[in-house]
């Protein structure tokens, strides 16, 4: 029988059907995840998800498997490798962001002991049903933003937050005839 997927998942890209099929819109608690997915839905920003993707494990490597506390403490010796990294979006801003961010990450897991406590609340621990419909901002992605921004994160914007939040799973936005709708 044929499977039916989200028009968006490059059936051309093993690596792109994989995140749509495990990944994509599954509720996730990891706190690691959730730390890598905030910095690269921001890496995304003006690019597709497919270059983001087809990066992500040089993006791992490069960026210490994501360890907020050894980001934090990335000196310019370290931003000027990264910036020599072809393997990862050499993009100045992009990689102060991470920085950035690490310390924002945790600022906020000191306050409220995680990331996933702080994003789940949004949403009272239960993802958003949606139906498939075109959406790239909402009224919470705004607030999620806004509040992100506040707290020093970089790369936050009400769109990027939006495909966190479907990344993540916080919102279920498989279209209605995808197989993965129901999961």
């Amino acid at each position: 029988m044929p499977v039916t997927r989200c028009a968006w998942a490059n059936p051309a890209n093993p690596l792109y059907l994989a995140y749509h099929d495990d990944e994509w819109g599954v509720p996730c608690h990891d706190e690691l995840r959730l730390f890598e997915m905030l910095n690269l839905e921001g890496a995304q920003a003006g690019l597709s998800w497919e270059t983001i993707l087809n990066k992500r494990a040089n993006y791992r490597a490069a960026f210490d498997d994501w360890d907020a506390k050894k980001i934090a403490a990335y000196d310019a010796a370290k931003v000027a490798a990264l910036l020599c990294n072809a393997g990862i979006v050499r993009n100045r801003l992009k990689i102060a962001a991470a920085i950035t961010n690490a310390q924002a990450y945790l600022r906020l897991c000191a306050e409220v002991g995680s990331l996933d406590a702080y994003l789940w609340a949004y949403v009272g621990g239960v993802p958003i049903a949606n139906h498939g419909e075109r959406i790239i901002k909402t009224d919470l992605s705004d607030r999620i933003s806004k509040d992100l921004l506040k707290r020093g994160f970089k790369f936050v914007g009400s769109t990027i937050i939006y495909a966190y939040m479907q990344a993540i799973g916080m919102v279920q936005d498989h279209a209605d005839d995808c197989d993965w709708k129901q999961r």
